[in-house]
């Protein structure tokens, strides 16, 4: 992801609302995600449809279960032909090394196979839910650094995180490693569930790889302006 690119999270109940939606972005190469709510409701459908549209693809299923499985599921998901996909980084270095086979022997001879990156810990956990809830008694910061570490170590091309964790793990981990960044807000936008959150001018002095926006863009009266908005907030700050 050399261009640093903004993805659109589709945050959409079915297929009918995402090309209401796509229909005025003629000429726009997007990158969008596809989360669970509209993978399962449309199926693979959802990622052929967007991708003879010309877009790129972000599907972020997050999957976590035992190695096997998951390398199946992976064997299946990089045949879609989608540009990047997720797993949970709690899931362990077998389960994340075995989705990284399956990603490689799913993907059609002569096409690059998807990027693979983990989530580590949700932009909407804060670090005393996550001590009490997960028994994890570290700081929020230690534990993404660790999961970051272990999906570095097991193969994936990057992570999912807050923008707060994103520099620290640049510096341990180097510039090639992927950071992969939700719970982007302007600074008068309301956080809803988010918890970490940052601008994307302070996204992109962090040295993010990829921001991703939904409801500030999808649920925009105005969405193509709402999204150059954001577009010249994101890249402008690199300049």
């Amino acid at each position: 992801m050399q261009d640093n690119p903004l993805i659109i999270a589709l945050d959409f109940g079915d297929m009918a609302e995402v090309e209401r939606f796509l229909d005025p972005f003629t000429g726009h190469n997007l990158f969008l995600k596809v989360g669970m709510e509209l993978f399962y409701k449309e199926g693979p459908r959802t990622v052929h449809t967007l991708k003879e549209r010309g877009h790129r693809v972000f599907l972020d299923l997050k999957l976590h279960d035992i190695p096997n499985t998951v390398m199946s599921a992976m064997r299946s998901l990089s045949s879609l032909g989608c540009d990047l996909v997720t797993v949970h980084a709690a899931g362990g270095k077998s389960m994340m090394e075995a989705a990284m086979e399956g990603l490689e022997a799913g993907t059609p001879a002569g096409e690059s196979r998807p990027a693979c990156v983990a989530v580590t810990q949700l932009t909407s956990t804060e670090e005393a839910r996550m001590q009490a809830e997960q028994l994890i008694q570290v700081s929020l910061e230690e534990s993404v650094f660790h999961y970051a570490s272990l999906a570095r170590s097991s193969g994936l091309d990057g992570v999912v995180c807050s923008a707060l964790e994103a520099g620290g793990i640049r510096e341990r981990l180097g510039n090639e490693f992927l950071t992969v960044t939700p719970g982007i807000r302007m600074g008068t936008d309301s956080h809803q569930d988010q918890k970490r959150v940052a601008t994307p001018e302070k996204a992109r002095e962090t040295g993010i790889s990829a921001i991703v926006v939904g409801r500030p863009i999808i649920r925009a009266q105005k969405p193509v302006e709402a999204y150059e908005t954001w577009m010249n907030a994101w890249k402008g700050a690199a300049r």
